[in-house]
């Protein structure tokens, strides 16, 4: 398994804007159809990944938790299709019902958007505000496949509940660590 750190975009970096197809319905779905009032999640995310499937059940809490107190949740996965044939479209409308996503999962074919948000790895975690400016990114939690440590989503939790609050996020923020973004 690869370990890929995230390269944590500037805090304060604007939603970079996007338009794509969400495997599940096939509709387009852009930033401002899934924009939050509070806030809005973006995740790198993609089928294969061990250390995206250790935590699809707690991605999942989370929006659930989270999107009725007005915040927005989106996945977008961006590997190339063309070597990993397992997180194409298809399959992501698979991996999406088997995991009950609330959530839209985007296909990023062009792979501009991952540049765009400088995404490294999936599992990769964006929190905005309700001006999409870029208040967390980086790690779920501390949990890892294999490392003992049990998946809580408390780093994620903990900047979503800082919002709700009127509090600031901390800026102490750890990489999220999975595999690397299969790049053309």
């Amino acid at each position: 398994m690869a370990r890929t750190e995230s390269t944590m975009l500037p805090l304060g970096t604007v939603a970079p804007d996007f338009n794509l197809v969400d495997s599940v319905t096939n509709n387009q779905v852009s930033l401002e159809n899934i924009a939050g009032q509070k806030g809005t999640v973006i995740m790198f995310i993609c089928n294969h990944c061990p250390f995206v499937i250790h935590v699809n059940e707690e991605i999942v809490r989370i929006a659930n938790d989270y999107r009725t107190q007005g915040f927005g949740f989106v996945a977008i996965s961006s590997n190339d299709i063309e070597k990993y044939p397992q997180d194409g479209p298809k399959l992501m409308w698979k991996t999406a019902q088997k995991n009950n996503y609330t959530f839209p999962y985007l296909y990023d074919e062009s792979q501009e958007i991952a540049k765009a948000y400088d995404a490294a790895c999936t599992p990769d975690f964006y929190l905005f505000d309700a001006n999409l400016k870029l208040i967390y990114r980086g790690q779920l939690d501390d949990s890892r496949p294999g490392n003992g440590i049990p998946v809580n989503g408390r780093d994620l939790r903990q900047a979503l509940d800082a919002v709700l609050r009127n509090a600031l996020v901390s800026t102490i923020q750890k990489p999220s660590i999975g595999c690397n973004i299969k790049w053309k």
